[in-house]
């Protein structure tokens, strides 16, 4: 499986991620081959190699004339440019959920809808090029699965559209809720808006580089000197083992013949909150010929007790047994399509870097199919014919 670990000791940008991307190997005319399927005009892309702390870097600067430097659009027209591209579907996919991801930040934030969200600095032409460049130069480097490190942290303040504001930007603290954060703390800013939906959007983990054998390594440059290299590294290679996730699983089980069976439903509804990975019941045959129920709770290894602790409190037992299970799964993964009744997430399980399976999410179809008041079914048919097209 091909992996592209994303090293943001100095955190990232949309710029950064384009030079990284071209240092490691994403052709640079084959990029703006395809960028000018998105008839944009009146911008150049400069590349050149600059040296930051002594480190030899690539340098992008996506430099705009003052009129379309000036021209903002909104998350409708940029869909709509993306869209009507010549761009392969995978491209246009992974630009729209990057630029989704920072118009649903920007609303919450300024207490807006995605499509009212009237983009200024992230709806001019560099932004476009950086985030729909960045999805063009993984389909060149062969759609890499991406890992990411933790994030650096940074403070002070920056001035933009909307005035002065705290760093890191409003937007960007949305975007990177439930992401790992390393402490840094220095003065400006390191993660921009643009650079947090890229990575939050393409990574599909954040922690250490993963078991890999290297092959290539790319440095994009910042634009600021800063007292450390300002520098993002991507490390291209294989993953080495290459084989579906696996690990050590408690199964928590106990035998019940005296419970009302009308409370199992608070009882699987209180493991799953607590974060159980299955729970079920399995009808049996007991001691003097009573019908009773199996019931079995799949937990982290180390939750062992906090989940028999939930079981023996729930229910009518008077005690559990515990047994340690290997695991093996598919890698899974997310992605979301749009279809005429909205976006449907697709779960992917792959082995070795090759979809093996792809299914989209009930909930979400069945929420889509309530909202439009169609059949579940045709929501779910819609989900499965946009990510075949897009694939």
């Amino acid at each position: 499986m091909k992996i592209a670990y994303f090293d943001c000791f100095a955190g990232i940008s949309g710029d950064m991620t384009l030079g990284a991307l071209i240092d490691a190997g994403a052709d640079v005319e084959k990029l703006q081959d395809a960028l000018s399927g998105l008839h944009l005009h009146g911008y150049k892309i400069e590349v050149k190699s600059v040296e930051k702390s002594h480190i030899m870097a690539t340098d992008v600067n996506v430099v705009v004339d003052d009129h379309h430097h000036h021209h903002h659009r909104g998350l409708t027209h940029i869909r709509e440019i993306i869209q009507q591209s010549g761009l392969s579907g995978w491209v246009k996919d992974t630009a729209i959920r990057i630029f989704t991801r920072l118009a649903e930040a920007e609303a919450k934030v300024h207490g807006s809808t995605p499509d009212e969200v009237h983009f200024h600095e992230v709806g001019a032409v560099d932004a476009i090029v950086d985030i729909v460049g960045t999805a063009i130069c993984l389909e060149l480097l062969d759609r890499p699965k991406v890992v990411a490190s933790p994030l650096p942290t940074f403070h002070g303040f920056a001035t933009g559209a909307h005035g002065t504001f705290p760093l890191p930007a409003p937007a960007t603290v949305e975007l990177l809720q439930g992401v790992p954060l390393r402490r840094f703390d220095v003065e400006g800013e390191l993660v921009t808006p643009t650079g947090a939906a890229i990575i939050t959007t393409i990574a599909s983990e954040f922690g250490s580089m993963p078991s890999m054998s290297i092959n290539k390594v790319g440095h994009g440059s910042g634009k600021k000197e800063r007292e450390f290299p300002n520098l993002l590294r991507v490390i291209l290679g294989e993953g080495v083992g290459d084989y579906p996730s696996s690990g050590r699983i408690v199964v928590i089980e106990t035998n019940i013949d005296d419970f009302n069976p009308q409370f199992y439903d608070s009882v699987m509804e209180r493991l799953f909150s607590a974060g159980a990975l299955d729970v079920y019941l399995s009808p049996i045959q007991m001691k003097k010929n009573r019908p009773g129920t199996l019931l079995s709770v799949l937990c982290p290894f180390d939750k062992a007790h906090e989940f028999s602790e939930i079981v023996l409190k729930e229910t009518s037992t008077l005690g559990v047994r515990i047994t340690e299970w290997d695991r093996i799964c598919l890698d899974r993964r997310w992605q979301e399509v749009e279809t005429d009744y909205g976006r449907i997430r697709i779960k992917i399980g792959e082995l070795g870097g090759k979809i093996i399976n792809a299914s989209p999410e009930y909930e979400d179809c069945k929420k889509a199919a309530d909202a439009h008041n169609v059949p579940v079914k045709l929501v779910y048919d819609a989900a499965v014919a946009a990510y075949s097209d897009i694939m």
